[in-house]
């Protein structure tokens, strides 16, 4: 018996010394895993088209959805619902009576994924933040009569859409900021898409692959490749 304990004994004392050398092992490494980073850190933090991933299911159907001619908006539409470029475009439609704008009631009914509304028999375009559901702390009627008044305020021209590629055929920077826009599928990609920058390739999702942010061109000279001969 006294035999069988002090074996029972010595192995509760092997175990209990294996959790013990383990679990200081397992804190010791937490320590080195998790090395705070220092705040002299000055790498560029790299905006990210995040909300592209998070609709990217949506992509084909875009893709395939048929262009509405009897309502394609166009880059001056556009722009001429919105108070300079960037701003949040204002609504032109009749809004519901005595709705707030709270966006999973309403504007997001529409607006969230796109899609044919049948109010309107078009085509809605997509927000890129849908996550921001006060929709109306932004965005304001386009026919009010009680709140504003005609300004001076001088609209700044947008960003151009041509002769932006580093190289001749090479893809297209991105001309604008992409924070609150980072669902590059909301303005370019479906029936609703502006026509001049409605992309062919909805489809592959990871679109800072190939286009990159115009704050990100660095100025460089003209690369000219050597063409060798049979002489050389």
């Amino acid at each position: 018996m006294k035999k069988r304990l002090g074996i029972i004994l010595l192995f509760t004392s092997l175990f209990a010394g294996f959790i013990i050398n383990w679990g200081y092992s397992y804190k010791k490494g937490l320590e080195e895993a998790y090395i705070p980073i220092s705040d002299d850190f000055s790498a560029p933090i790299i905006p990210l088209e995040k909300g592209v991933f998070e609709r990217s299911e949506y992509a084909l159907a875009y893709l395939n959805m048929p262009i509405d001619k009897a309502h394609q908006r166009t880059l001056a539409t556009y722009y001429n619902n919105r108070a300079y470029p960037g701003a949040p475009p204002s609504i032109p439609h009749p809004l519901v009576k005595g709705e707030r704008g709270m966006g999973g009631k309403t504007c997001l009914q529409c607006h969230q994924n796109g899609g044919f509304a049948e109010q309107f028999q078009a085509y809605a375009p997509v927000t890129p933040h849908p996550e921001m559901i006060n929709c109306r702390q932004c965005h304001v009627a386009q026919k009010e009569s009680t709140v504003f008044k005609e300004t001076t305020f001088f609209k700044t021209l947008a960003a151009s859409v041509g002769n932006n590629n580093a190289l001749p055929g090479s893809p297209p920077i991105i001309p604008h900021q992409i924070q609150m826009r980072e669902n590059c599928l909301s303005c370019h990609a479906g029936p609703a898409a502006p026509k001049e920058i409605r992309v062919t390739h909805p489809d592959r999702i990871n679109c800072r692959q190939c286009h990159v942010p115009e704050q990100e061109m660095i100025s460089t000279a003209v690369f000219t490749r050597k063409i060798f001969t049979n002489d050389q």
